[in-house]
């Protein structure tokens, strides 16, 4: 990773890095990556090549007025978590205008499909959320151009900010893939499901442990890989030990994340929702539609719309174990999908290329 300084026009600030943002970066034209956190599947040597530092809000600031950035990417507005880092950027960038440097553009590619400040909160955290709020519409009004990644998205934005005071050009392009380019499996097996993320409640794997035994009382040659890790990997050890049509794969690196999918006909992701969160989309989703996955999931993503009308089984957060059970059966005995359904070009990075077009 870079030590510290930005060589190039373009950047991209993130709160949070992952492996997928890295494995973008490597296909798109250069852009330094800014960002203060790690996530769990952040793999070291995908920075190789690209021009990623790790920063501070303050000082990633500091780093932009300095720079010769002139189009900045930054998080999406309604992301309040990285909202204040992302004012802080543009204000040093305006600031950096105001002494003489070139005006930067402003961008941001938006997945989000809640509106944040209609959460029902306590006094203190809606104290917090009214000042995140302030900044938020400050980041809102000083964005030039922005993709909505859902129609989702779209609707929610329309609802949540008020009409841009300056014109904000924007576009819809769904956060769809292309097929992936890896070779194709050897070993597919038609009763493989896939549960690809974090091990933590919200992403639904309780939900999938509690279906499972009713899905191999109907198909006993059902098989079950779970991937990743996080703070439920005691309880999928056990499930693990006790069932020997679970696997469990801890943490993998990249290629065997494909070939995990590549050889499953069924993907799982049965987000759950809690009082702050709602799946926007789910990388695990867009992954498995890469690698030909039916995909089980819920009414949360904001591709649910899609997904039904494309044949994948959507049901609604909190259903049963039996009628989770009953999607997962019906995905593992229905035609797999089409390629054709997707677009020749991966969804994010023609948004990219919308996004830096004018730069």
């Amino acid at each position: 990773m870079a030590s510290g300084r930005i060589p190039t026009d373009r950047a991209r600030l993130y709160r949070t890095l992952r492996s997928a943002h890295l494995e973008r970066a490597h296909e798109l034209p250069p852009a330094a990556i800014l960002f203060r956190i790690k996530r769990y599947d952040f793999h070291e040597e995908l920075t190789r090549g690209l021009v990623v530092v790790q920063a501070h809000p303050v000082r990633a600031a500091w780093l932009l007025a300095r720079s010769p950035v002139t189009t900045l990417e930054i998080g999406e507005p309604l992301m309040l978590s990285s909202v204040w880092a992302s004012a802080l950027a543009i204000g040093a960038l305006r600031l950096r205008t105001l002494l003489g440097g070139r005006r930067s553009t402003i961008v941001s590619y938006a997945l989000e499909n809640a509106d944040p400040f209609v959460r029902l909160l306590r006094a203190r955290p809606r104290l917090r959320r009214g000042i995140n709020g302030v900044a938020a519409r400050f980041v809102w009004q000083q964005t030039d151009r922005i993709v909505f990644g859902t129609d989702a998205a779209r609707v929610t934005y329309r609802t949540a900010l008020p009409e841009p005071a300056r014109n904000l050009v924007s576009a819809v392009i769904p956060a769809l893939p292309a097929p992936c380019t890896c070779a194709a499996a050897d070993d597919f097996e038609t009763h493989r499901v896939v549960f690809l993320g974090a091990f933590v409640p919200r992403k639904g794997l309780l939900n999938i442990l509690a279906a499972w035994t009713l899905v191999t009382a109907v198909l006993p040659q059902a098989r079950l890989t779970i991937i990743g890790k996080g703070t439920l990997e005691n309880q999928v050890r056990q499930a693990a030990a006790l069932d020997p049509s679970i696997e469990l794969v801890i943490d993998p690196p990249r290629n065997e994340i494909h070939r995990q999918l590549r050889r499953a006909r069924v993907l799982a992701l049965p987000s759950q929702p809690t009082s702050t969160w709602r799946e926007q989309v789910g990388l695990p989703i867009v992954e498995g539609l890469a690698h030909g996955c039916a995909i089980v999931t819920t009414t949360e993503t904001g591709l649910a719309t899609w997904l039904q009308k494309h044949g994948h089984a959507v049901v609604a957060p909190g259903c049963t174990p039996q009628q989770l059970a009953d999607a997962v059966v019906h995905a593992l005995q229905a035609p797999r999908p089409s390629f054709d359904d997707l677009p020749s070009v991966d969804g994010r990075l023609a948004a990219d290329a919308w996004l830096f077009a004018d730069d």
